[in-house]
């Protein structure tokens, strides 16, 4: 059972509540443990209230008149509040915009690389700016841009989707894309990263082994096992 005035300094997410005893209103407004409304009380009812209910008096909204308070045990409400915060720097992630960058020419190693990039971004609840430039003669055949971001969003439809459909604007294809819900979005794997890996070993395996040939040595041996040029032949061994 916790002590309705115990002295208790610690805040949940970083900012003074306070609790018991520490709260300096003459009255309050006080919510009770099912969560409705008991209406406003003195202090000291309020504190009374929360000693025979065993739990804490808890000030949750001291700007107000009078101050709001509840009727919850201090621990459970710390928790309950770290578990919001982190809630909610889950959703911060989307704010977050990270950058991908093709071309018209973009090799299918680079491509692939860049997807990967992509759905680790979109993983992670961020948004992703897809940004295409054309350079020079480029600008001749636009449609070869396109067919590039068409192929980098089927590659990622699983993760994310477009906030609008790719569109040129100058010499450029400029995209958005955001994360899917969690529950909607496709298991994240390292398959890229595994594709990439066995690429080499399958196009080795289409190969024969290459035996290796060791250059003969020049030197010839002799009968009795000892060779003709040996570099201790003139050696002087003294007994």
């Amino acid at each position: 059972m916790s002590r309705p005035y115990s002295p208790r300094n610690s805040s949940p997410s970083g900012s003074f509540v306070r609790v018991n005893g520490k709260i300096r209103a003459r009255e309050v407004r006080v919510i009770g443990i099912d969560g409705k409304q008991l209406g406003i009380l003195t202090l000291g009812d309020a504190l009374t209230m929360a000693r025979a209910n065993g739990v804490d008096l808890v000030e949750i909204a001291p700007n107000a008149t009078p101050p709001v308070c509840r009727l919850v045990d201090y621990g459970k409400f710390r928790y309950e509040q770290a578990k919001r915060d982190k809630e909610s720097k889950k959703h911060q992630h989307a704010n977050k915009v990270k950058e991908v960058q093709l071309s018209p020419k973009i090799d299918p190693h680079d491509l692939a690389v860049k997807i990967g990039h992509a759905i680790d971004f979109l993983s992670e609840d961020m948004k992703v700016k897809v940004t295409l430039k054309f350079r020079g003669r480029e600008m001749a055949h636009t449609e070869f841009g396109f067919q590039v971001v068409e192929k980098f969003l089927s590659e990622i439809s699983g993760f994310g989707h477009p906030d609008f459909q790719p569109k040129l604007n100058g010499r450029a294809i400029n995209l958005m894309i955001s994360p899917l819900p969690r529950n909607k979005r496709a298991k994240h794997s390292q398959q890229g990263e595994n594709s990439l890996s066995t690429a080499p070993a399958k196009a080795e395996s289409n190969h024969q082994p290459v035996p290796v040939v060791r250059p003969a040595r020049n030197a010839e041996s002799k009968p009795d096992g000892s060779f003709v040029n040996s570099p201790f032949a003139q050696l002087e061994v003294k007994q």
